[in-house]
């Protein structure tokens, strides 16, 4: 039997899945899950082996005085389509949510390719602007994988997604090179070639997902919610989904913690390559030491993910935000009286990643299951803008607290930061008929 339609509130046509018993829904989600998986390694690919290569373009194309533009302005584009993301998707489902997002990045990695044939600096970073995309599409997956989980389960199935991007991130940048000389006597400059075959991966996730990604999950979780109702409920906007946030301490909880994670992340993350480059290494030295650090910090971003999940499962949502605030704090400290010495620092960075991914996976399982089936996509994409917009403000603001007074004073303003969340996650929070602790 093929979907229902129905209308939305705006009298459009939406597909609605039919009923689907229990071992139905089971099924479904498992297949979810391995779509999700799948897209997410291809488009972690994508993001990672554009942006490896992003800042040493816009040096060549815009000059290095710009150069540093190149991640903000991806980031920020991220952060603001999810905006636009956030509306089709509670019009129309996470399939044409997801391939339309990737589809938009695939355009920016075109233009991108154009503005370097071109030599044009504005094309440039519309084309970066539009590449976050595939941010924004690697974060929504992890909404996704939560739709049709069952609530002792759903740490662990937005964990999986999460650790998905882990190949991405550490395949991605060592893919660049030979993306560089692949399209080597087509004109395409070298440090342009890896964002055409991120264009291709991203329009590769776009076609397997809109394929594919049926029945809907979130569709199939709004039927399922509506089936409960005497009536279905409308699909609310940013607006409703502010008020919905702002009204339920969990849900407040979980923006904040993954606001504030990313937050001091990106902080102390984005200045520490200029603070090892300022221990006098000559510049391979440099390079090499910054891409053990940096590795080892993406390992601590990505790789325990699941076991993220699992204790937020086991332990629950609030221990688990807690312990990641601490693991920040614990990080700032070792990084910030490290000195030069690349040990400490690597350990300092791998505590990093392990604070933002306890935060980010707690957070988003805790936001999800704290706000009515309605507001939910509303409220996930408003989280993803805080989000976003949070670490675009570190990146801005750290490179001037480390000229004013050093990496040091950086990682202590860092830590004071996680202040807040700590005083949200200390606050008794009820998450409606969601239990604090489950069992799966």
């Amino acid at each position: 039997m093929g979907d229902r339609v129905t209308t939305d509130p705006t009298g459009g046509p939406v597909a609605v899945a039919p009923p689907q018993p229990a071992a139905g829904v089971a099924a479904v989600q498992r297949r979810t899950l391995v779509l999700l998986f799948a897209t997410q390694v291809v488009g972690g690919v994508g993001v990672a082996i554009g942006l490896s290569v992003g800042a040493l373009l816009a040096a060549d194309v815009a000059g290095v005085n710009l150069s540093g533009l190149a991640q903000s302005v991806a980031v920020v584009g991220a952060a603001l389509l999810a905006v636009p993301v956030a509306r089709i998707m509670r019009q129309y489902g996470r399939r044409p949510e997801l391939a339309a997002v990737y589809l938009t990045a695939g355009v920016g990695g075109v233009l991108v390719v154009v503005a370097a044939l071109t030599r044009s600096v504005p094309l440039l970073f519309v084309g970066l602007f539009l590449f976050g995309g595939g941010t924004t599409a690697n974060l929504q997956a992890r909404y996704a994988a939560v739709d049709l989980a069952p609530a002792a389960r759903r740490g662990r199935h937005l964990s999986l997604i999460v650790w998905a991007t882990t190949v991405g991130s550490v395949a991605g940048p060592n893919l660049a090179p030979l993306a560089g000389t692949t399209l080597s006597g087509t004109g395409v400059p070298t440090l342009a070639s890896p964002f055409v075959f991120s264009g291709l991966l991203f329009a590769l996730a776009a076609v397997v997902l809109l394929g594919l990604l049926r029945p809907d999950p979130l569709l199939l979780a709004r039927r399922a919610a509506d089936a409960a109702q005497a009536e279905p409920a409308a699909a609310p906007g940013m607006r409703a989904a502010l008020a919905a946030v702002a009204a339920r301490p969990a849900a407040r909880l979980g923006v904040a913690a993954g606001a504030v994670g990313y937050l001091v992340m990106v902080a102390v993350m984005v200045m520490t390559p200029v603070h090892i480059q300022g221990a006098g290494h000559d510049d391979a030295d440099t390079l090499r030491l910054v891409g053990i650090v940096l590795s080892i910090h993406i390992a601590g971003m990505f790789a325990f993910a699941p076991l993220m999940g699992w204790l937020t499962d086991r332990a629950g949502r609030r221990p688990v935000i807690l312990g990641g605030a601490l693991l920040l704090v614990a990080a700032c400290a070792v990084a910030g009286t490290a000195g030069h010495e690349p040990v400490r620092l690597s350990v300092g960075l791998f505590l990093l990643g392990l604070g933002w991914s306890a935060t980010m996976v707690s957070g988003s399982t805790l936001l999800s299951e704290s706000v009515p089936a309605p507001v939910r996509p509303s409220a996930q994409g408003l989280a993803d803008l805080l989000m976003l917009l949070a670490g675009a403000l570190a990146g801005a603001i750290s490179g001037l607290v480390v000229a004013w007074s050093g990496y040091a004073t950086l990682t202590l303003l860092a830590a004071l930061a996680t202040v807040p969340l700590v005083a949200l996650v200390l606050r008794p929070v009820r998450v409606g008929t969601v239990p604090t602790r489950t069992r799966p």
